[in-house]
């Protein structure tokens, strides 16, 4: 029976290890396809760079892919004790301003681990 067990351990390990390769790949080719005009990738980039850059300056929520998550976006930024504002955006990254009480910090977010941005008014401020 411990045989049994470890051969399936071990396809088990062998899966893990092709599937995260398989995810690195699809990455990279999404990646790609966000460059090549005419593309859905390529227009859903281009219109959250418009979106971004309306929203220059303003309180903001921003919903971020599962593999570009940010523990300081999803704690203090996106909550009611502090906010986010879009300081500056270009084609690949957007410079964010995380406002806290006890502080302000700086980061860089990629335009590509963005899933959606919103405006937030002052009485829309999530708990």
């Amino acid at each position: 029976m411990n045989a049994f067990v470890f051969v399936l351990a071990f396809f088990g390990f062998l899966s893990f290890l092709e599937i995260s390769s398989l995810k690195e790949r699809v990455k990279k080719l999404e990646a790609q396809l966000a460059r090549l005009q005419g593309t859905s990738y390529h227009d859903e980039r281009i219109s959250l760079q418009t979106i971004a850059r309306s929203y220059i300056g303003e309180p903001i929520h921003i919903e971020l892919k599962e593999d570009y998550r940010d523990i300081d976006i999803m704690t203090i930024g996106n909550r009611k004790t502090g906010f986010l504002k879009i300081l500056d955006v270009d084609k690949d990254w957007l410079l964010v301003q995380i406002d806290s009480g006890k502080g302000r910090k700086n980061k860089l977010i990629r335009l590509e681990g963005v899933k959606n941005i919103k405006r937030i008014m002052d009485n829309q401020r999530s708990e």
